[in-house]
């Protein structure tokens, strides 16, 4: 310290010379140490761009990898390395005005020792001399409040930092400001006021001569940190409290899963729901084979764990959608099974651990995959178990038009159709006997401008006196969503009788969609399901499509979510309903006719039909058998 004493006092001095005041003195050595390190700003400030510049790559390793914290502080590290990032290099600057403000220690004694006139305040020290003096530490705490505010805005790396971050950074100055005025002389405290307020003009130097924004690609940040921020709000799980059981039993599951060695097949769940979509298959593989089921799902009170207490060789597991994000990444399977869209373009993503998998597709729907499905939607599965030709000749152009590689395309059919069609022959007779009078339901979808929203109204007032009964189902997402507007549609017709007119609460069944005679929709997938089940019509209100691929004309396809309109019924635009009341009536006139119709359709349209969950149980082991002879034979050329 004495050295760097002897170093300084005759700068201080001639600074004084120059000056005459001791105060001023200061100011000017400050700003001369501040030219001094003026190579050390602009070299700390080129490595806070590089370090903006690796926060879109290091976002989507976040991304990439998420919840899998020891794999991402090795990809971190070795981004790090390759882009000659120093972590630690923001934090020589401030070592350096540490080891300064002590060798100003004796400058500042040897200039109180000598007694000069001007120089008794400068050596008094607030916590032994207090009064007046407070006013220093004081200060040094607001100096270092204006110096964060600015280096929130102006510093490179600062201003793209975390709220969090940003308060971490700036309570730690301001704290260390504060107290430093509180403990050294108040000339010292007084060099560090100007050395804060000093270094916001540096920051503004170092952003004229090397500027951010000619290095840093703003845009690609900050979709970056929309990707990050969506994996991070993704789950709509409830904040869990301290010792939650729910915690306890993802944690134990987690754990249980990958307890477990080579696992031949694995389900994933979104929720109780789907599991009608894959009933069929494990049904038929617990019966057909010894495989053991492993089936993840997000839901707790999915009725899987149910149907596992009465099969042994079902294993449940629980995971919530974040940790579901990790436990994929990590997945460790012959062949995984979902209903997921758009693997590997989102939050879940192909294994990292596992290049081998084979993953496999059930679709939830029998429609198109053109206009209703993202572009991509598909491509990073290795197989689709399609429910009809349609779905096959429909990716096969789909696959060539964008070059992408072809998959496995599996014909299969849908059991969720088998199950119905059963369920409605064996009840079809009750039906039939329990109704005083011809149903029509109106069953919309919920996207914007459906047909409660735009057209609800010309639909009702014309079925009204008819001798039918009208309900009307919306789609739970609705009344969930838009409750007002649902309530405010049933007051507009409080006075109707129940007999002529019902709005349905309850979709815990589908016995509505059973008992209808004629279903009006727009753009909902509940017709295939009901015209194909109860061979009866349906009509089609023309209003704005669902599309999810705006594009979807480019593949030259027939769509069939539209040819389909006026096979399976007659599809009317807004403009021509003054012709939908007659249009039931004569639909109900010629069941018969329709009735012939819709089944030479269905026949034609559906694979294996009444068979579904057996093709596909079947090909499912098949695949696991595949892969079991594939790893047998690599052990014997080992």
């Amino acid at each position: 310290m004495e050295a760097l004493a002897d170093l300084f006092s005759p700068v201080v001095q001639a600074c004084y010379d120059l000056s005459h005041n001791w105060w001023i003195a200061i100011l000017l050595f400050t700003l001369i140490i501040k030219v001094v390190l003026m190579p050390m700003a602009l070299w700390v400030q080129k490595n806070s761009i590089v370090m903006v510049q690796v926060m879109p790559a290091l976002n989507r390793l976040k991304v990439k990898y998420y919840g899998d914290a020891e794999t991402i502080g090795e990809k971190q590290t070795a981004l790090y390395k390759e882009q000659h990032y120093h972590p630690m290099l923001s934090l020589v600057p401030l070592a350096l005005q540490v080891l300064i403000l002590f060798g100003l220690v004796d400058v500042i004694h040897r200039i109180t020792d000598n007694g000069a006139p001007g120089t008794e305040f400068l050596g008094l020290v607030p916590v032994e001399a207090g009064g007046i003096t407070w006013i220093m530490p004081v200060l040094a705490g607001l100096s270092a409040v204006a110096l964060g505010c600015a280096q929130n805005r102006i510093n490179p790396l600062q201003r793209e930092q975390s709220r969090a971050e940003k308060n971490t950074t700036n309570g730690l100055s301001i704290a260390l400001s504060f107290f430093l005025g509180m403990f050294v002389a108040t000339g010292m405290a007084f060099y560090w006021i100007c050395s804060n307020l000093l270094a916001i003009l540096v920051q503004v130097l170092c952003n004229i001569i090397v500027k951010p924004s000619r290095y840093i690609n703003y845009e690609e940040l900050e979709a970056s940190r929309a990707e990050l921020a969506g994996i991070e709000a993704l789950s709509t799980e409830r904040r869990r409290r301290f010792n939650d059981p729910l915690a306890r039993r993802e944690k134990a599951d987690f754990k249980r899963f990958f307890a477990i060695a080579d696992k031949h097949i694995v389900f994933y769940s979104e929720g109780s729901g789907f599991y009608k979509y894959f009933r069929g298959a494990v049904e038929w593989l617990l019966e057909h084979s010894d495989i053991t089921i492993h089936y993840v799902t997000n839901d707790p009170e999915d009725k899987i764990f149910e149907l596992a207490e009465q099969h042994p060789r079902v294993f449940p597991y629980y995971i919530g959608e974040k940790k579901a994000i990790t436990l994929m990444m990590k997945m460790d399977a012959d062949v995984v099974v979902t209903t997921l869209g758009d693997l590997d373009n989102f939050y879940i993503k192909r294994s990292y651990v596992r290049k081998d998998i084979e993953y496999v597709y059930m679709f939830h729907h029998m429609t198109s995959m053109d206009m209703t499905s993202t572009v991509g939607e598909y491509d990073n599965y290795d197989t689709l178990l399609c429910t009809g030709p349609h779905q096959i000749a429909e990716m096969k152009i789909i696959e060539d038009l964008r070059g992408i590689r072809h998959k496995n395309l599996v014909p299969c059919g849908y059991d969720l159709l088998d199950r119905d069609l059963a369920d409605y022959a064996a009840r079809r007779d009750a039906i039939e006997a329990a109704k005083t009078r011809p149903n029509i339901v109106l069953a919309p979808s919920w996207q914007d401008d459906n047909l409660l929203d735009c057209c609800i109204d010309d639909l009702i007032q014309p079925l009204l006196g008819r001798g039918w009964r009208i309900v009307v189902r919306p789609h739970p997402e609705y009344t969930k969503r838009y409750r007002p507007r649902w309530e405010a549609l049933q007051a507009r017709y409080a006075d109707a009788s129940s007999e002529e007119l019902v709005f349905e609460q309850d979709f815990s069944s589908n016995d509505t969609i059973l008992t209808a005679d004629v279903i009006v929709t727009d753009w909902s997938s509940v017709f295939c399901e009901f015209c194909f089940t109860t061979l009866r019509p349906a009509v089609f209100i023309d209003t704005p499509p669902k599309v999810r691929n705006p594009n979807w004309r480019d593949f030259g396809l027939d769509s069939t979510d539209i040819n389909l309109r006026n096979r399976l019924g007659k599809s009317l635009a807004l403009n021509e309903l003054d012709q939908f009341a007659d249009a039931i009536a004569d639909m109900l006139a010629h069941k018969e006719a329709w009735h012939d119709r819709i089944r030479d359709i269905r026949d034609g349209f559906v694979f294996n039909l009444g068979h579904g969950g057996e093709a596909a149980g079947e090909y499912l082991l098949k695949a696991v058998l595949e892969k079991q002879q594939a790893k047998e034979g690599e052990r014997s050329h080992a």
